[in-house]
């Protein structure tokens, strides 16, 4: 644990502090027998010509020997049931070594500070998922599975999570703390018609990537990939955050942590043209009118869940109506999943559905 960030910048006293406290707890960990345990997430890469790459994703947390195994809970009664509480308070490991193989080639990386690895390796892997080893410094191992899109591909989807994907109906200060430390996972409900929508785009494109983008923390990854199986939501990789101070600031900006990660996905696919799924709870229409007018050969349509007048006030109001700041991107506002599946096949975004003859 002695890679702390030393680069000539002056760091902001609270991210000198949560260092200080996680390294306290991974000692304390180390003292009590507990081993690193990597917790893989779904990642994704690029099959190219020129060359592919992958980005792993995966968290190094401490954890007593047996408690898990390849990165999942032991007894799945517990993982299924587990709080989201729970999910914070085992010790992270700063800076842990872990080894990746793939593709029959070695790397040798590290976790940042606050035990989250994401890393870019340059390996060629076939398109489609594809399983990664991870093994931390002690032996663990674990699997992390990862989505190689082809270079050929043209079209995929970004989805917001919260109110998009998952009915929260909170407020938005507390949105974050209780779907992540009170919510059973079971207990969160999938938004209407928003799973079917999404299986019906992808049933016309069937090689396209769905990317999961929100401001959620890296510490509930896991329970929002089991909801989105268990909801038949599309499988995919999930962009999530880390809590807590940055070297500049005590909080993390969740609005820049979007703008960022569209930003990259931009730069790292440049022949996909996005279908952008959100909800007009303030900020996803601003956050992809900016990204459209920055990036408009990178968006095909920007689709907008509008929330219910309770979910609205919940959620501090509406966003504005940004349609007339993008010119030639095609928007779609409605409320549920059925009603955006008309306005995109009146866009011919995808084709009529076909309906049963009426009997006579």
């Amino acid at each position: 644990m002695s890679h702390a960030a030393n680069d000539g910048v002056a760091r902001h006293v609270a991210s000198r502090i949560e260092d200080q406290f996680l390294q306290f707890r991974a000692r304390r960990a180390i003292d009590k027998g507990l081993d690193p345990v990597i917790l893989p997430y779904n990642g994704y890469g690029y099959a190219s010509t020129n060359g592919g790459w992958v980005r792993v994703l995966a968290r190094v947390v401490m954890a007593k020997p047996g408690a898990f195994e390849g990165g999942k809970h032991k007894a799945k009664v517990v993982e299924d049931g587990i709080r989201g509480f729970r999910n914070f308070t085992s010790a992270v490991l700063p800076f842990g070594k872990v080894t990746v193989l793939a593709a029959g080639q070695h790397f040798e990386v590290h976790a940042d500070r606050g035990g989250v690895l994401d890393v870019k390796l340059a390996v060629d892997l076939p398109v489609g998922w594809n399983d990664i080893e991870l093994i931390a410094h002690n032996g663990q191992s674990a699997t992390a599975q990862v989505l190689v899109i082809d270079e050929k591909q043209r079209f995929g989807i970004i989805s917001d999570v919260d109110d998009t994907v998952v009915v929260t109906a909170l407020p938005r200060p507390l949105l974050a703390a209780w779907n992540s430390f009170v919510l059973s996972e079971h207990a969160r409900v999938a938004t209407p018609g928003m799973a079917v929508m999404m299986q019906r785009v992808l049933a016309e494109h069937p090689t396209s990537p769905t990317i999961y983008l929100s401001t959620g923390a890296w510490n509930v990854a896991q329970t929002l990939e089991r909801f989105i199986s268990r909801n038949l939501y599309p499988r995919g990789p999930l962009l999530l955050t880390d809590w807590g101070p940055t070297d500049r600031a005590w909080f993390r900006s969740g609005m820049q942590h979007k703008v960022d990660q569209l930003r990259r996905l931009a730069e790292e696919f440049p022949n996909i043209e996005w279908m952008l799924i959100g909800d007009d709870g303030q900020h996803d229409p601003t956050i992809y009118a900016e990204f459209a007018r920055r990036y408009p050969e990178h968006v095909r349509t920007i689709v907008i869940r509008q929330l219910t007048p309770s979910e609205a006030v919940l959620a501090g109001g509406r966003s504005t109506d940004l349609r007339r700041t993008t010119p030639g991107i095609r928007w779609t506002y409605e409320p549920d999943g059925s009603q955006i599946l008309e306005q995109l096949s009146e866009y011919k975004l995808i084709s009529p559905e076909e309906r049963m003859p009426e009997a006579n």
